[in-house]
C-alpha cells in the first residue's frame, strides 16, 4: 500500500460517521463483557488488525492493549505516526503464548485471512480460560463490490457463518452474543452496491474507490453515525437484528 493511503486511512478511522459508530457499539458491547463475563477487572485485551491504531487508542480504557498488524509498512507508519507499540504478525500465527489474554479483538479482520478456520483457532488459543474473543465482519455476499476487491476481501458473512466458526473451531465455550448492525442502511447500501457494480460492467472505473470515500464530516456524516449507534440499544438489550451490512459477535471461552 502506498504512503498516502495509511495518511487517508488514519483520517477515516477518527472522522469517517461508519467507524465512529463501530466504535461507540464496540466499545458498549466491551463494557457489557466487562461486567457480565469479566468480573469487572482491568483487562489484558489482544487488538489483532489494529491498522492506524484508532481501535488500540480506544481499547486501552478497558486495560492493557497489545497491538498486531500484519502489513509491515502499515505497522511502521502507526508506529511513526501514534507512538503506539505495534507487532509486525499474523492472525493465522499468532506469536502468543496459549491463554495470554483476557479479551482476543479482530475488528474487520478475518474476511482479509483465506484460513478463516485457523483464524478463529489461534484468537481462541490465546484467550484465557473465562476470557472473550470478539469480531466484526462485513455481511452478506450480495453486498460485495468495488469496496470489497480494494480492500481484499475474501467474503462477506452471513451470521450462521460467525456462529459455526464460533461454535466449532478450536476451544471450547459459549456463544454469548451475535447480530448483524448498520440495518437501517442495508436497503439504501444494497441498492447503491448494485447499481454500481452494473454501472461498472458497462464502463469500468479508471480509478478504484472505496466506500468510505465518500461522506466523510459534516452534517451527513454526523447524522449517518448517530443513525447507525441508535441500533444499539437493541443489541445491548439482547436482541439481535435479522440484516445488516455488517456483524457482531463474542464468544465466552469455557472448559
Amino acid at each position: 500500500m502506498e504512503l498516502n493511503y495509511y495518511k487517508q486511512y488514519y483520517e477515516m478511522e477518527r472522522q469517517h460517521w461508519w467507524f465512529i459508530a463501530r466504535e461507540k457499539i464496540i466499545c458498549e458491547h466491551i463494557a457489557k463483557i466487562k461486567r457480565e463475563q469479566l468480573a469487572g477487572k482491568a483487562l489484558r485485551i489482544l487488538n489483532i488488525g489494529c491498522g492506524t491504531g484508532r481501535s488500540t487508542e480506544y481499547l486501552m480504557q478497558f486495560g492493557e492493549v497489545t497491538s498486531l498488524e500484519y502489513d509491515q509498512f502499515c505497522c511502521e507508519y502507526t508506529r511513526e505516526r501514534t507512538g503506539l507499540d505495534i507487532i509486525n504478525g499474523s492472525i493465522t500465527e499468532l506469536p502468543f503464548a496459549d491463554n495470554s489474554y483476557d479479551l482476543v479483538v479482530a475488528y474487520d479482520v478475518i474476511e482479509h485471512v483465506e484460513d478463516d478456520n485457523l483464524a478463529m483457532r489461534e484468537m481462541k488459543r490465546v484467550c484465557v480460560e473465562g476470557g472473550v474473543v470478539m469480531v466484526t465482519v462485513p455481511a452478506f455476499m450480495s453486498l460485495w463490490g468495488q469496496h470489497d476487491v480494494i480492500n481484499h476481501h475474501y467474503r462477506r458473512y452471513q451470521i450462521g457463518r460467525i456462529n459455526e466458526l464460533f461454535n466449532t473451531q478450536g476451544a471450547t465455550g459459549k456463544l454469548v452474543f451475535s447480530s448483524y448492525f448498520n440495518t437501517y442502511l442495508f436497503l439504501p447500501i444494497l441498492a447503491v452496491r448494485k447499481l454500481t457494480n452494473l454501472l461498472h460492467k458497462i464502463s469500468p472505473p479508471k480509478e478504484k474507490k472505496s466506500d468510505f470515500d465518500s461522506v466523510q464530516t459534516g452534517l451527513v456524516n454526523g447524522l449517518l453515525e448517530k443513525l447507525m449507534h441508535s441500533e444499539n440499544k437493541r443489541m445491548l438489550s439482547g436482541k439481535a437484528w435479522p440484516f445488516g451490512v455488517s456483524i457482531l459477535g463474542y464468544w465466552h471461552k469455557k472448559v
